[in-house]
């Protein structure tokens, strides 16, 4: 025993800072998490255990399916604008004759580096319906005022404009990573074999990215579930804009219904999890085939 801990104590020492974090901030949070959301709490007191209560409410809340929807709304959308338009974005990046590509490096990664509020807010004048910029535009193409935070219709096409404008960059980034990573010598056999800027972006690029791809996929997916600053700063009516994690937030904080904010939270964990779990499935399978 000593002497393994001679041979190996300082490596175990090395390593206990990461293990105390983890258990102090993430485990048991998760596991404080599920206790409550079996409890009815308000965060005076003592918790008083009320089984899957908080669960059965969940099914019959409407605001619950409501957030839900919404949040899946913005998954989807997140998947459809963002991958794309990270893509040609990284393209661009990727090519090294490209006039003025400093200063498009620096304006295509600016979003990502603005603080969430203050952009938030200005988006909030953008899209106000008497005054904003973007109905202001409208006029000149002649068509009406849209109540872009005031109608149930349109609320969510700012929160949605705004994820895809932030987080574009971010993923954009990381494509331009496994751009570089590419071989030059697979587009220069391409080039000498006759293939065309498309069959070279379908046959060399796409399959070469393929891991990187899955993998901007599975983290547009945790921040798209996990989505709170865009639709807390531009609430439209009701819950009409409203994701699942601020619904946990707002249940939790505002209500002080800690338990039913916390079986929210478990609710949210598991749907995060068997996504996660079918994308990892569907990752695996392609690269076995």
């Amino acid at each position: 025993m000593l002497s393994f801990a001679r041979r190996h104590g300082a490596g175990y020492l090395f390593i206990v800072p990461f293990f105390a974090l983890f258990l102090v901030f993430q485990l048991f949070p998760i596991l404080w998490t599920f206790y409550i959301s079996t409890q009815e709490w308000s965060g005076l007191g003592e918790p008083e255990s009320v089984g899957l209560k908080n669960f059965r409410l969940l099914l019959t809340d409407p605001q619950f399916w409501d957030a839900t929807a919404n949040t899946l709304i913005y998954w989807v959308c997140g998947l459809v604008f963002i991958l794309p338009l990270a893509m040609g974005i990284s393209l661009l990046l990727n090519k090294r004759d490209l006039h003025g590509l400093r200063t498009f490096k620096t304006l295509t990664f600016l979003p990502y580096v603005c603080a969430t509020v203050a952009i938030g807010l200005i988006f909030n004048i953008m899209f106000d319906t008497q005054q904003g910029l973007v109905n202001e535009v409208l006029g000149l193409v002649g068509l009406d005022q849209v109540g872009w935070l005031t109608t149930t219709t349109w609320s969510k096409v700012p929160v949605i404009v705004l994820n895809v404008w932030r987080h574009t960059p971010w993923f954009a980034l990381i494509l331009l990573g496994g751009l570089l990573n590419i071989p030059r010598d697979y587009y220069e056999a391409a080039k000498v074999d006759g293939a065309g800027a498309a069959r070279t972006f379908w046959h060399i690029t796409l399959p070469s990215l393929r891991p990187v791809l899955m993998f901007c996929m599975i983290m547009i997916t945790v921040e798209s579930w996990n989505i709170f600053a865009e639709p807390f700063i531009m609430r439209g009516p009701g819950t009409s804009n409203v994701s699942l994690f601020q619904y946990m937030y707002e249940s939790s904080f505002r209500l002080f219904k800690y338990g039913y904010g916390a079986a929210i939270g478990v609710a949210l964990t598991l749907i995060l999890a068997l996504v996660s779990i079918i994308q990892l499935f569907l990752m695996r399978k392609d690269a076995d085939a």
